[in-house]
């Protein structure tokens, strides 16, 4: 879970339910990517755990791709979410072999008009931020679903979330990453 960010700092931005969300997405991976890269170089790092709604973005978005058998390697699902607990010990496996770019996706809290916003940008994601955790920034750029209002009761309010708009917007945000890569594999000549 991510704090809200200042809208400035995202690349792109659209709510989930806007009939060319997923293309915004695709998109906006393939700008932030400045080359081609062949599958075995991408990581998507779907971060959350599947014990709160609010935070399931990222195991149901994992879960999501891997129902694809995408050829990128995909590390977070609600079989085996990637959470603060093992977040850690789940980065040091990667630095094992690490990936030449990765795509870390979480959701996050943010203020009434933005519920159902997702953000993609440049840069590392702020893990575990919007319930004041201190974890390690994952990511060379970041995909974030705002699921609910934050700034009170955050453990609550994630409790409290819907799982229909996370459902959807893992939903958006897997037919993105799918469409990325097969515009960013027919780039490479793969298909």
């Amino acid at each position: 879970m991510v704090k809200k960010s200042p809208p400035t700092q995202h690349f792109a931005q659209i709510k989930y339910n806007q009939p060319s969300a997923s293309e915004v997405i695709s998109d906006a991976l393939i700008s932030l990517s400045r080359q081609v890269f062949f599958p075995e170089d991408i990581l998507i790092l779907c971060i959350g755990t599947d014990r709160s709604t609010g935070d399931s973005l990222g195991p149901l978005t994992g879960s999501r791709l891997l129902e694809h058998n995408p050829p990128f390697k995909v590390l977070g699902s609600l079989e085996h979410p990637v959470h603060a607990a093992n977040l850690a010990e789940t980065l040091d496996g990667i630095k094992a072999s690490p990936p030449r770019w990765t795509v870390a996706i979480d959701a996050s809290l943010g203020n009434m008009d933005g519920v159902g916003l997702l953000n993609i940008g440049a840069g590392s994601l702020h893990p575990g931020a919007g319930v004041n955790k201190r974890l390690p920034q994952v990511g060379d750029v970041y995909i974030t679903g705002i699921v609910n209002v934050g700034g009170f009761m955050e453990y609550f309010v994630l409790q409290n979330t819907r799982l229909s708009l996370v459902t959807k917007m893992a939903n958006v945000i897997c037919a993105g990453l799918i469409n990325a890569f097969a515009t960013n594999s027919k780039q490479a000549g793969l298909r």
